[in-house]
């Protein structure tokens, strides 16, 4: 749907956006995301599944803040997770509403080199640290699959994504594990490792405001190419 809405989040943090107009996504998994015409594919603000979604009339006291703005509101759309945040999306003209079913989708096919590393660590989860322990691999969430589930030397639970190249989005992909993995009481507390052969210096900042661990791997010496006797230094 593209309309001129205004957004309201609460929840562990308070956010507003203005009357503007804006691209809602909303998808099959029932996932809700509001999206400006710049920032590439980030969204502006966002509910991950599950998530309920209850339309109704706007009301009074809402219209009144809104009046100010010279836009008459048609529907206010609230969007709530099993945690109790929600997401006020108040709608005051619709310029374009369709529904496509896109169907199964086939997944990710990684590169050869993300697989195979993907396949090494999972081999040898002791690369993260002593102790360490695989549980699953591609291990499901509503959203996607977490590259690893491992446990570590205390009993704690570990999702790992895994890339060749550590950039921003695939720290904010991992966020996303992390926020629905915590929100099951048999899997929390989850914390994340985010592990690459090179990580980007932004995905680096992006992922220790996450709380995320940033590991660096090397391909050749997982694959036991790299023998460390014969080296010079």
């Amino acid at each position: 749907m593209i309309a001129r809405c205004q957004v309201d989040y609460a929840g562990r943090l308070s956010a507003h956006l203005p009357m503007a107009t804006r691209l809602i996504m909303v998808k099959a998994d029932g996932s809700v995301s509001i999206h400006a015409d710049d920032r590439a594919y980030k969204p502006l603000n966002w509910m991950s599944a599950p998530c309920t979604i209850t339309t109704s009339p706007p009301p009074e006291d809402l219209e009144a803040v809104v009046a100010a703005e010279e836009d008459a509101l048609t529907a206010v759309w609230e969007v709530r997770n099993g945690a109790g945040d929600t997401l006020q999306i108040a709608i005051a003209e619709v310029f374009h509403d369709s529904a496509h079913e896109l169907g199964a989708d086939p997944g990710l096919v990684k590169d050869g080199v993300e697989a195979h590393l993907q396949a090494l660590l999972a081999e040898n989860p002791a690369t993260f640290g002593s102790g360490w322990t695989l549980v699953q691999r591609e291990y499901q969430t509503p959203i996607g699959p977490v590259d690893l589930l491992c446990r570590d030397a205390g009993g704690a639970y570990v999702a790992v994504e895994v890339k060749r190249r550590g950039e921003i989005d695939g720290v904010e992909q991992l966020a996303r594990y992390l926020e629905l993995m915590n929100a099951d009481p048999l899997m929390k507390p989850v914390r994340g490792v985010f592990a690459a052969q090179l990580i980007k210096p932004q995905a680096r900042v992006l992922a220790d405001t996450r709380g995320i661990a940033c590991v660096l791997v090397d391909y050749d010496a997982l694959r036991g190419l790299d023998n460390a006797e014969d080296r010079l230094f």
